[in-house]
């Protein structure tokens, strides 16, 4: 009789083992379940700050010439002179939209910029603020594709990271109640990126540019 009880005794004790055994795996389980949530939110989070964007835009389809490469600056050099359009765009009338015209034939390899009316008001310098109506046409589509004048004036800054460089290059100078044609090459554009709907890879932008206020 003692010996079955010493039985029974060992048998309850690694019973009660098994036990304490099975519910330490299981709350192992539960830790191991939890930290691999963590860790998959974690990685989750980090690739939509990576990828999907802190809250601040690229490049949008409402306002082609702006673009966020490159710092905000006031000290850019502007180059002193481009040639001029070879083929300009009818001058038409100043606060009335323009019709652009992308002539036949390759794209020009330089930037090309012309007054096609002369503003009398001040002129547009760096790191001001300017109000424009502008119209985009493309070398790809060979027509307009985008234009303020459906929608509203453009407004932002004229500095190196707000627009693109052509703009940068092409607006400053620009007197107030002016009219200016901008034909952009894609390394003063938008580069090997199609930044929208009618603008390919490595194309040529013309704009045609009216300057309304500064300020």
């Amino acid at each position: 009789m003692a010996t079955s009880k010493r039985e029974r005794q060992k048998a309850a004790r690694r019973e009660k083992l098994e036990r304490q055994q099975r519910a330490a795996a299981r709350r192992r389980n539960v830790r191991r379940g939890v930290i691999g949530v963590i860790v998959a939110a974690v990685v989750i989070g980090t690739g939509f700050v990576l990828f999907g964007g802190s809250g601040k835009t690229t490049t949008t389809t409402t306002a082609p010439p702006t673009t966020t490469t490159g710092p905000v600056t006031t000290t850019t050099v502007v180059p002193t002179s481009f040639p001029k359009v070879v083929h300009p765009s009818p001058t038409g009338t100043f606060g009335t939209a323009p019709t652009v015209v992308v002539p036949p034939g390759p794209p020009p390899t330089t930037m090309e910029v012309s007054d096609l009316i002369t503003g009398t008001g001040p002129a547009a310098k760096i790191g001001d603020k300017l109000t424009v109506q502008y119209v985009l046409a493309t070398y790809s589509t060979r027509k307009v594709i985008q234009s303020s004048w459906t929608s509203q004036p453009f407004s932002f800054t004229l500095a190196t990271g707000n627009v693109i460089p052509g703009w940068v290059y092409g607006v400053a100078g620009m007197h107030v109640g002016g009219r200016r044609e901008l034909v952009i090459p894609p390394s003063l554009g938008y580069g090997n990126v199609a930044a929208g709907p009618g603008i390919a890879k490595n194309d040529t932008l013309v704009f045609v540019v009216d300057l309304l206020k500064i300020g």
